[in-house]
């Protein structure tokens, strides 16, 4: 363990120690140690992170909403939302990295579709692991 990795450690024995219901700070800190461990372990944070991330703009809320609906192109996209072709593309790009849609060629034009699965994934982990 490092100097800094020693100080930070006693600092936050310190704090802890101010804590109520605190009798064994170094056991406590242990506990609480091995519950940091198992949580960097969890992949959940990171999906949900990036799900809220990419629901973070209500462009993108419409565009999963209308996406929901039906399959479309990004052409059919900005005359419903009223946005460039620039503009609706960035906002796809989010979705489609945090995996809530996925496009594929049809004839000249990539259209658009919600991918349930991950979509109800990301809902169940929200819902199991945080409410």
């Amino acid at each position: 363990m490092t100097d800094l990795n020693i100080k930070r450690e006693n600092e936050l024995k310190a704090t802890l120690s101010k804590c109520e219901d605190v009798t064994n700070v170094d056991a406590f800190f242990s506990q609480l140690s091995v519950l940091r461990e198992e949580l960097k372990k969890e992949k959940f944070a990171d999906d949900l992170s990036e799900f809220f991330s990419a629901l973070a703009n209500k462009k993108r809320i419409l565009i999963l909403s209308i996406l929901k609906k039906k399959d479309r192109c990004v052409c059919e996209l900005e005359a419903i939302l009223d946005e460039s072709q620039p503009a609706i593309s960035h906002h796809l790009r989010i979705l489609e990295k945090a995996g809530l849609i996925k496009g594929w060629k049809k004839g000249k034009f990539t259209h658009y579709e919600v991918v349930e699965d991950k979509l109800k994934l990301c809902v169940n982990l929200l819902i199991n692991k945080l409410i």
